[in-house]
């Protein structure tokens, strides 16, 4: 049974069977029993293959690895876990929102803090103008799992009153081309904020703001399943989410 998933990305990224082979040092035959007979490759040419072709390795072979080892490789993602979002430094989050080569997406309640720097929105400008894919996802204010939250906080109205003057400090940014704007009706497990393979995830914890809680940075690697569960979970909601409303 040929590989599909594996011949349909060959195909997107415009590869034949010889310009495969000649690129990782492998026979062309090698190849084609790989797509046409679903061979699963060596480990060293499976990393390098799911790499080339921009696809974690359980893309194209779920069963190729031990869970021993998938943990192993997801745990290689923890680049550094920080014990409060207040540990890390505004240097640090303008850094990794200029890492951004391809897309860059924050899914919070509010993000005041960001929405408050000013050299953070410079950045988001710019990368909106160099063509780079920028989604923001802010809680809707008026939404019932944001009034749960605040209350968890203890907060009371606070955090809507936040979302709303986050909305006007991005002013103009929300409608700026390249830039997108949503707002969801989700309870948040965590916020996340991603530049392409990088996440800085912020948990949420019962009766503790945000700030106070811990953040994991992780980088995706192939054949990690870390840093994924958290990239679907930035898709699902953003697919559940509503354009936000001007005016």
């Amino acid at each position: 049974m040929a590989n599909e998933r594996l011949r349909a990305a060959m195909a997107e990224n415009g590869l034949t069977h010889l310009a495969l082979a000649a690129e990782l040092g492998v026979n062309v035959k090698t190849v084609e029993r790989w797509v046409l007979k679903d061979l699963v490759p060596f480990p060293r040419n499976r990393y390098a293959l799911a790499s080339r072709l921009g696809k974690d390795e359980s893309y194209f072979w779920p069963n190729a690895l031990t869970r021993d080892r998938a943990a192993a490789v997801s745990e290689s993602e923890i680049v550094k876990v920080y014990p409060r979002r207040t540990d890390i430094s505004g240097e640090e989050w303008r850094h990794l929102l200029d890492a951004g080569t391809e897309e860059i997406g924050i899914l919070t309640y509010d993000g005041l803090f960001l929405a408050e720097d000013a050299a953070a929105q410079r950045i988001l400008r710019l990368k909106a103008k160099s063509g780079i894919r920028i989604r923001i996802l802010l809680g809707d204010p008026d939404d019932v799992s944001v009034a749960i939250r605040a209350r968890e906080e203890g907060i009371g109205d606070a955090l809507a009153a936040k979302i709303r003057t986050a909305i006007a400090l991005y002013g103009d940014l929300t409608t700026t081309d390249g830039v997108e704007f949503r707002q969801h009706q989700t309870v948040l497990y965590n916020s996340i904020y991603r530049a392409d393979d990088r996440l800085l995830v912020n948990t949420h914890i019962h009766g503790l703001p945000a700030a106070h809680a811990p953040v994991l940075y992780l980088q995706k690697i192939s054949g990690g399943e870390l840093a994924n569960h958290y990239i679907e979970s930035f898709e699902r909601i953003w697919h559940d989410a509503t354009p936000l409303m001007h005016g």
